[in-house]
């Protein structure tokens, strides 16, 4: 055997992927690195703000400021304090001179509320756990391991092939037989590609995937709104006239029909609603532009693995509608590429192929991946 063909068959040899050593499932990514952005910020940035909101409130006492009557012992002042922050009631008089009352509650339980925001946008990511992260990693396990597998196939035919070729006394007899097995689509392995076709008339992925990001949608308007609604009535409004003749004080004669009264942490409050309603307002398109992801077909990906005989999918025009949980496969194969070692050792054959200028040797792997696919449309020498 010549020097060159030596050379060439354990290059061949070279090409064929090991077997993993470790297990691939706990490597799984499965969630794309912008859901996982969106949810580190949208359940993370509340939760960060409630506890400087707590931390404040602890350290610093009473978070109102009451100015009770001089004539008040120190056990008085405290009272007032307690009574008026118990009950943030606004007492005042409307254009008509009558006596209103306006409750201010939503400021004592706002950092609760945050609670419940931060609960809200965890909701969608359980629903992806659980409804479809189980299913999609079955998918992407399989799907991985196929693809890895119908690499390896094609270079043992290509192996295989060599040798033919080389022992073959009549030439033009094995190019006979090359068209004719090629015809008949004797080179391929269905097995994967079927299973692909199939996860295109599949919606339950997609599904899940677009109602996750509807509800994060929906549940960060209905945030921004609530702020906003805090804003133009509660939020503009850091002074109050309290009343405490109730009760048994209602008759005491030396108590102040109103007392005035001012709350400490209205600017801290202030601050925290803004930093939220910011920062959720800039994520809204984020999100539309990861479920505007499902309207166009990853494409690059599949490309690549054209050179492999039994993939076609893009050659036939497989490809129909990208809204299905192909689509969405895609998107979590490219998220998980690391775990693809057949998809960096195809990319760089591809880009030897389309670099070769003599496309009529068949001297390497590149060549005769070029032949396996069909790319071709003259008989090499």
């Amino acid at each position: 055997m010549s020097l060159s063909h030596t050379a060439a068959e354990y290059m061949l040899s070279d090409a064929l992927l090991p077997d993993p050593g470790g297990s691939r499932a706990k490597g799984l990514r499965l969630e794309l690195p912008s859901d996982r952005l969106l949810k580190f910020v949208t359940v993370g940035l509340p939760l960060f703000l409630v506890s400087l909101a707590f931390a404040r409130e602890f350290s610093a006492g009473s978070q109102i400021s009451c100015f009770s009557p001089t004539n008040f012992t120190g056990k008085q002042s405290a009272y007032v304090d307690t009574a008026c922050w118990d009950s943030l009631l606004h007492h005042g008089f409307d254009t008509e001179g009558h006596a209103v009352t306006k409750s201010l509650w939503a400021l004592k339980v706002f950092p609760y509320s945050l609670l419940v925001v931060a609960v809200l946008m965890y909701l969608p990511y359980l629903l992806w756990r659980y409804a479809a992260a189980p299913a999609l990693h079955s998918d992407l396990l399989f799907i991985i391991d196929e693809l890895d597998k119908s690499y390896n196939r094609s270079v043992r035919l290509v192996q295989h092939m060599r040798k033919v070729q080389q022992a073959s006394a009549e030439p033009e007899r094995f190019w006979e037989e090359y068209e004719r097995a090629r015809r008949e689509r004797y080179f391929e392995f269905p097995l994967l590609e079927r299973y692909l076709t199939c996860k295109q008339h599949a919606h339950s992925l997609v599904f899940i995937y677009i109602l996750r990001n509807l509800l994060l949608l929906l549940f960060l308007a209905a945030t921004c709104l609530y702020l906003v609604f805090l804003h133009l009535n509660i939020f503009f409004q850091d002074e109050f006239s309290c009343s405490i003749k109730t009760g048994l004080l209602q008759e005491e004669p030396h108590i102040p029909p109103l007392i005035p009264c001012k709350l400490v942490f209205f600017s801290v409050f202030q601050l925290i609603s803004l930093s939220v309603g910011g920062v959720y307002v800039l994520l809204m398109p984020v999100v539309i532009y990861n479920a505007l992801q499902l309207c166009q077909w990853d494409k690059g990906l599949l490309s690549v693995y054209e050179m492999l005989p039994a993939f076609d999918l893009l050659s036939r025009k497989m490809l129909t509608c990208p809204v299905n949980d192909l689509n969405v496969i895609l998107l979590f194969l490219r998220a998980n590429i690391s775990e693809l070692t057949s998809f960096g050792r195809l990319n760089a054959v591809s880009a030897l192929r389309e670099a070769t200028a003599n496309k009529e040797d068949i001297d390497t792997v590149v060549d005769f991946m070029t032949l396996l696919a069909g790319l071709e449309t003259t008989k090499p020498k």
